[in-house]
């Protein structure tokens, strides 16, 4: 009799130290959700791509965490829906209604059961996008330039860019973005007279990096000056 209790306490201690180890083994494990930027260099307008940088740090658990976002006035599109160890982008895009308002996204990140959310918030100014046009003719005389100069960056006349307008309200420098499967390029002008109408552009690769990792500039576009190397910013344009 004495030997069936001990055999029965013992089997109890078995189980029990294997339920606590199932606990253990399903705790979620934390991590930290960082959105970039934190705020829009101005405003925005209706139909521009506010593009927002998502990424998971001080991680403690593996795996794929997932993303959503919600928000007021605006469609939302996230590119991955689920990352892990890199970069994603959450666009946001002012509708008509959010003219003359505000547009406010809650980003929401959940792995687990473990759940971390930003909020990230930007008015939205009457205006259209006339910028556009000029913007690709400027970054045209970039590209036979990079193809041939920089050639890791695999970028050439072949190369298909998808643009949209940024920081609206900026008059004397104007801005904009363009984005190919692999690369953001951030283009900047100046609109002043020779030898003063220099542009800007620097390069983020997509999906990999928070900032820029090359830039260069034409220091005048009506001398045709070739692009040289130019000081890389510290943070993405918006």
């Amino acid at each position: 009799m004495k030997g069936r209790i001990v055999s029965i306490v013992v089997l109890m201690a078995v189980l029990l130290s294997l339920c606590v180890g199932c606990s253990s083994s399903n705790e979620a494990k934390s991590f930290s959700l960082v959105v970039i930027p934190s705020e829009l260099k101005g405003f925005s307008i209706s139909g521009q791509k506010v593009v927002y940088l998502v990424s998971i740090t001080d991680d403690e658990g593996s795996g794929p965490v997932e993303l959503s976002a919600e928000g007021t006035n605006c469609t939302i599109e996230i590119f991955p829906e689920a990352i892990e160890g890199e970069f994603a982008e959450v666009v946001v895009i002012p509708t008509e209604d959010s003219v003359d308002g505000e547009v406010t996204v809650e980003i929401k990140a959940v792995r687990d059961g473990w759940e971390e959310t930003a909020e990230v918030s930007f008015g939205v100014v009457p205006g259209e996008d006339d910028r556009g046009t000029r913007a690709k003719e400027l970054l045209d005389m970039f590209i036979p330039w990079l193809a041939e100069n920089v050639p890791e960056l695999g970028i050439t006349e072949d190369t298909v860019w998808e643009g949209t307008m940024v920081s609206p309200q900026w008059l004397v420098v104007s801005h904009y973005l363009f984005f190919s499967e692999k690369w953001e390029i951030h283009i900047a002008w100046h609109n002043m007279i020779p030898p003063y109408d220099w542009v800007r552009i620097d390069l983020r690769e997509r999906f990999k990096e928070d900032a820029p990792s090359y830039s260069f500039e034409i220091p005048s576009v009506t001398a045709e000056d070739e692009p040289v190397e130019y000081d890389i910013p510290e943070e993405i344009w918006r």
